[in-house]
């Protein structure tokens, strides 16, 4: 006989906002040191803790400390396994998708072997918006509130067909760039290009329910975009000002339409595209903002920044 969940440790932001989402904030025992929201959540254990500091680094620091980790076949996260002895949860929810994102599957499932033995563990590995509707309906169904779940679903998809009502039928309809690392350039996947399409754009050197791949300024200079949005992987508006600082873009992109014409935006990659949660809805129609105001209304300064080519730093580069 199954245990009943009563005591939660979720290893992932997006599926802390899932069980928050789903009426569940009270099950939730521990969260990790990444959990932000709601803000209900700040005074849950974090059982997790990361060796990079993102504070204090730049994104190319930050992308040679991860490689050299992962390629050592470590972990830039910690697990507290005594705290989840002492907890002992009935489910801990983590993943497989990305190491760079949370503890590895395998670290996580040797720690419960020995100190949470009783703890049902469930991977959740969404690569599209409907595998996330996925995820919330799969922790509904072993919570023992389906219906709940449904209900969110479909509330989530009620918006996503009023976005689509609006552009479905739109002729124009730009090309977007959205940058999710700044150096090195690394090309969107999973669900954001899909979150593009929704929005009324065409997503450019990115595929939807595929990693995200590393590409090159180059080629995001060939691809020519209307539109560049910066949603660097788990950093939010201000991160992003302060990445820019030391990051330097070759200065033939200023020949890109979406530099040409400022076109550029800053938006909260860790509420509303890293996190393959709830408000990866919300991203969407944050985008349709920026990609058809004359349909949606410009963004507001919570939503979305138009980065000023002042605030963008070039270096002299070989055009190839």
């Amino acid at each position: 006989m199954s245990r009943e969940i009563k005591k939660i440790v979720s290893l992932l932001p997006s599926s802390t906002e899932i069980v928050c989402a789903l009426g569940l904030k009270d099950r939730l025992a521990a969260i990790t040191h990444e959990c932000d929201y709601p803000s209900s959540i700040s005074g849950l254990p974090a059982v997790t803790a990361s060796r990079i500091s993102h504070e204090s680094m730049s994104s190319s620091e930050i992308d040679h400390a991860v490689r050299t980790q992962l390629d050592g076949h470590g972990s830039i996260y910690d697990l507290d396994e005594k705290r989840l002895s002492e907890i002992d949860p009935d489910l801990i929810i983590t993943q497989e998708l990305c190491d760079v994102c949370a503890v590895n599957y395998e670290m996580v499932t040797k720690a419960a072997k020995v100190y949470a033995a009783g703890a049902k563990i469930v991977s959740l590995e969404p690569t599209t918006i409907e595998e996330i509707f996925d995820s919330i309906r799969t922790v509904g169904d072993i919570c023992g509130v389906s219906d709940t779940a449904m209900s969110v679903v479909n509330e989530l998809q009620e918006r996503l067909d009023k976005i689509r009502k609006v552009t479905v039928g739109e002729t124009k309809r730009p090309n977007v760039f959205m940058l999710e690392w700044l150096d090195p350039p690394f090309a969107p996947g999973h669900w954001v290009p899909e979150q593009v399409e929704i929005a009324g754009g065409v997503p450019v050197l990115g595929e939807a329910g595929k990693k995200s791949i590393a590409t090159t300024f180059e080629l995001i200079r060939e691809s020519n975009p209307e539109i560049v949005a910066l949603i660097p992987c788990g950093y939010y508006i201000d991160d992003i000002f302060r990445q820019l600082r030391s990051t330097a873009f070759p200065d033939y992109l200023k020949d890109v339409k979406a530099f040409e014409t400022g076109n550029i935006w800053a938006i909260d990659a860790s509420s509303y595209f890293s996190r393959p949660g709830p408000r990866v809805v919300q991203g969407t129609e944050i985008l349709a903002k920026i990609v058809h105001p004359e349909l949606f209304g410009e963004p507001d300064e919570s939503e979305a920044v138009r980065i000023k080519i002042n605030d963008i730093s070039f270096s002299a580069a070989e055009s190839v």
